[in-house]
């Protein structure tokens, strides 16, 4: 089978692997689509903080977003996963801490993030392994396209579920990138008044499109310094984010941080304690995997305008640099499919 992978920073090869074999309580794939984001950016420029930790070491196989045909089981694993197709969470847990058996295994200290760190490979190759335990079935409803975006998809559920809001109330979502643009669409669901504030204004006018009624840019936002917000979401990747959401919710509001910052993020703890605000973190798309397969398969959000373009694995590394395809749409998720040859 051939793979793709990052030998050193900004280096990748189109590797000849051997055929995989699906393990004991293994599903074995053939992959159709995978989706690339910022961190397989970080982990292609070597900037991630996995590799100063020691988590991750070159090379590694890129992939945590993705869809694919289950060709092959291993041993305790049913038959009828044969031809299903699936998608499957990224954090693997051990199993066997106490984390694990409240079935949080993404907060597990031993955890595996499949295409992230080391010990298994992503989905960046034409077949991968995923244990029968983290797969999900993608219903017939959702397009190969859609499913692909189902990890991420989790995580912007996950911070609209966790602002806690209902019908109507006013919710602020900073960073109009993939993660951002998903919030705004499963609030919209909820029937959540959305506001969504970025930089790019490629981005803010596909807001529009997609129908988020209020659409800012940050200075705009900035600017203003009344309090008006039920909840913020910080879905974006700069280390000034979070004070701003902290000045933008209103008395016992909620600020939830799904964005990660290079450097880091300073907050006056004094304003969410004299405002009795709210903060939560969200890690991981786990608990609300299958929500966005619900969603998705009710035709209630639809992630198929945020894709730019469907490119092989000849013209990920070009990706990876930042570059876009001239016939590219103004998404800001890339697709790759294993399938596609020069």
């Amino acid at each position: 089978m051939r793979a793709l992978r990052v030998i050193a920073p900004h280096v990748v090869e189109i590797q000849d692997l051997p055929d995989l074999i699906a393990g004991p309580g293994q599903l074995l794939i053939n992959v159709e689509r995978v989706g690339i984001c910022g961190t397989d950016i970080e982990l292609y420029t070597g900037e991630m903080a996995y590799y100063r930790s020691g988590r991750t070491t070159f090379p590694v196989q890129l992939g945590h977003e993705w869809v694919g045909t289950v060709i092959a089981i291993g041993a305790g694993v049913s038959h009828s996963w044969i031809g299903k197709r699936v998608t499957g969470d990224t954090m693997l847990g051990c199993g066997l801490c106490a984390r694990c058996a409240s079935g949080k295994t993404y907060l597990c200290d031993d955890r595996i993030e499949l295409g992230i760190t080391d010990g298994w490979g992503g989905a960046l190759a034409e077949q991968m392994l995923i244990p029968e335990r983290y797969a999900f079935e993608i219903p017939d409803s959702i397009s190969i396209a859609a499913a692909a975006m189902i990890e991420p998809a989790g995580n912007s559920l996950r911070s609209v579920e966790a602002t806690g809001l209902t019908e109507n109330q006013k919710l602020l979502i900073l960073g109009s990138g993939t993660i951002g643009l998903l919030a705004a669409k499963f609030a919209l669901a909820k029937n959540l008044e959305v506001h969504i504030a970025g930089s790019r204004e490629t981005s803010l006018q596909l807001a529009r499109d997609l129908g988020v009624p209020h659409v800012h840019t940050i200075e705009d936002i900035e600017g203003n310094l009344l309090r008006e917000f039920d909840a913020v979401i910080d879905a974006s990747s700069s280390d000034f984010m979070p004070a701003l959401a902290l000045r933008k919710v209103l008395p016992g509001g909620t600020v939830v941080l799904i964005g990660l910052s290079e450097t880091p993020s300073m907050i006056d703890t004094r304003v969410p304690v004299l405002q009795d605000v709210t903060i939560v973190g969200i890690l991981s798309a786990s608990p609300g995997l299958q929500g966005a397969i619900d969603y998705f398969a009710s035709g209630a959000v639809d992630p198929e305008p945020l894709i730019s373009e469907v490119i092989g694995f000849h013209q990920i590394a070009d990706r990876l640099e930042g570059n876009r395809g001239m016939d590219a749409k103004p998404g800001p998720k890339i697709h790759v499919d294993p399938r596609i040859l020069k």
